[in-house]
């Protein structure tokens, strides 16, 4: 097994410099791996599963990668290539918007990405496109670079952290069996006490006036309110 001192993934060659062709890339790793943990989860991802869904013995799975963090890194930028077509706006403002849009659609279609996109940063190459897209948000406005990070992290905090809400949501539906509604339903034989309690007096005005809450698109409507607000928060730490 390689050692653990090897030079980054990106620094090496992908085929190997050692014994015969490989007879897969990368990128045959990186599917390989992403459709099982689309199936079963990122857990389910190992370097045994990997090989086997490649038709390879374990051992030989090490002549691509030395470790699992190195699959989940190709899983990462592959998934990112994912984003290739897409165009930014004029303006940063809608631009960012578009940014936070199309992380949520790949998020939501690969429901382990957010788990790695929350990560460490990903070097590959579809990555660094994606991460020159974004940053070509801020083009001709004269930022510093820590200015352009600043606001491209609290854009990405805002995406993953609704992003997580989801697929948390989703998850305890399954476990508990009950959907949102019939959870809503279950917790409101609750509401009386509380309103009655007269200790929560801003949380029953929630509870009586609040209609997102109840509503069926409440997810997207709950994205679009939070993300018409992030760039309001950005533009007031701007320079003028």
């Amino acid at each position: 097994m390689p050692a653990n001192d090897q030079p980054p993934l990106w620094l090496r060659p992908e085929q190997g410099t050692r014994g015969p062709k490989p007879a897969h890339s990368w990128r045959d790793v990186a599917l390989a791996a992403i459709r099982i943990a689309d199936a079963e989860g990122l857990d389910a991802v190992s370097m045994r599963r990997v090989a086997a869904a490649l038709g390879a013995g374990t051992t030989s799975l090490y002549r691509y990668v030395s470790k699992k963090d190195e699959v989940l890194e190709l899983m990462g930028d592959e998934v990112q290539g994912e984003l290739r077509n897409t165009a930014l706006p004029a303006g940063w403002r809608d631009g960012l918007r578009t940014i936070a849009r199309s992380l949520r659609e790949v998020c939501l279609r690969h429901l382990w990405f957010a788990n790695v996109l929350a990560g460490r940063a990903i070097h590959g190459p579809h990555s660094l496109r994606w991460r020159e897209r974004t940053l070509s948000a801020f083009d001709g406005m004269d930022l510093g670079t820590d200015e352009m990070l600043a606001a491209l992290g609290t854009l990405s905090a805002f995406v993953l952290g609704h992003v997580l809400g989801e697929l948390a949501d989703g998850e305890a539906a399954r476990r508990s069996g009950l959907s949102h509604d019939q959870w809503m339903d279950r917790e409101g034989e609750y509401g009386p006490m509380i309103m009655d309690s007269c200790a929560y007096p801003r949380f029953t005005r929630v509870m009586i006036e609040a209609e997102l809450p109840h509503a069926a698109d409440r997810q997207n409507r709950g994205f679009e309110a939070g993300l018409d607000r992030v760039p309001a928060g950005i533009a007031a730490h701007l320079p003028a």
